[in-house]
């Protein structure tokens, strides 16, 4: 469940400002092709609605920054042993509940969004002690570390003065 979560969340690339999600019927596609939705399954506007308010509450609370609310979605909450979230309804609205009961499955905390200002992709974190920041060290973890490194030669660099002296 954490590559559908990750996967929801990726259909917003910040980077490029592209979004898979851009009518109903793109969501609803999205959904049947992960099978989270049925072959007559459609989606309308407030279904499009909720997922985007959804995917962007889920990358908010992936960023670990503050509490996020979630969108109004059908849950019932189960507990024998071990607490679980499962949607109240099928179709459409089925489907975004699943994604957002995601929430409780194990190895929630391995699934991180980039730090990279710029990028913000949602990656799971497989190092053996959950520190990875960055989606790729390549990409994001290269900029940010040339970022930083050009911002404490700037600030190290002294003016320079005229080597003559005027009277």
């Amino acid at each position: 469940m954490l590559e559908l979560v990750r996967d929801f969340v990726n259909t917003y690339d910040v980077e490029t400002d592209a979004d898979e999600l851009t009518s109903p019927a793109e969501l609803a596609l999205w959904l049947r092709e992960r099978g989270l939705a049925a072959e007559g399954d459609r989606a309308v506007d407030d279904d499009l609605t909720t997922a985007i308010a959804l995917r962007e509450a889920l990358r908010a609370g992936l960023r670990r920054a503050a509490p996020v609310d979630l969108p109004g979605l059908a849950l019932r909450v189960t507990i024998d042993g071990t607490p679980r979230l499962a949607p109240m309804s099928a179709g459409v609205p089925g489907g975004l509940a699943t994604i957002a009961a995601a929430v409780l499955d194990p190895g929630w905390e391995r699934l991180k969004v980039c730090s990279e200002g710029t990028c913000q992709w949602a990656f799971i974190d497989a190092s053996k002690n959950r520190s990875r920041s960055w989606c790729s060290m390549k990409v994001c973890g290269n900029r940010t570390k040339t970022r930083a490194y050009r911002a404490r030669k700037h600030g190290s660099r002294r003016l320079q003065g005229s080597n003559t002296d005027t009277v």
